[in-house]
């Protein structure tokens, strides 16, 4: 799975509080939710972010509260991929179980800028920063969360396993 898109940076310890703010999860509704996304942190994500883009973050990205809105309202605001130098593991979960990729490279979170075009291939474990001209290796995606990824999550996952028989 290859990802191209601008980065959209953030720090360390950025929250599920502040991914999607508490007064928005009167809804499960992926459009609603991600209407809100990032807005506490950056009120203009929403009118910056492209389909594609890839947001990039420091440590412990997606801390705080066990809400699956989270990575919900990423992907649903037309993220295609997260990459940060560690994850909150319940993020990391919740990511995987709804189909947004992740990637854990610290060496980009480090040194990739907002606006930096960014090539991500899971396949290969790696962050190309096209703008910068730097190649970045990062943890590779295991299979097994690609193929839960690529049906689109856990659910869809299961369910087209059930279909094969």
């Amino acid at each position: 799975m290859i990802f191209e898109g601008k980065a959209h940076k953030y720090g360390r310890d950025v929250d599920t509080d502040v991914i999607i703010p508490a007064r928005y999860l009167n809804t499960h509704d992926p459009d609603e939710l991600a209407s809100h996304c990032m807005q506490d942190i950056d009120k203009d994500f929403m009118t910056r972010v492209e389909p594609g883009d890839i947001i990039v973050a420091e440590e412990n990205f997606g801390c705080g509260s066990s809400r699956e809105q989270a990575p919900v309202a990423i992907k649903a605001a037309g993220v295609s991929c997260v990459v940060a130098a560690s994850f909150a593991r319940i993020f990391y979960r919740n990511a995987i179980n709804i189909g947004l990729p992740i990637l854990v490279c610290p060496e980009a979170a480090r040194d990739v800028r907002s606006g930096d075009h960014l090539r991500v291939d899971l396949d290969k474990g790696e962050v190309v920063n096209l703008t910068r001209e730097k190649t970045y290796q990062a943890d590779r995606f295991p299979e097994f969360m690609q193929e839960i990824v690529a049906a689109g999550g856990l659910m869809q996952h299961v369910k087209k396993r059930q279909q094969r028989g």
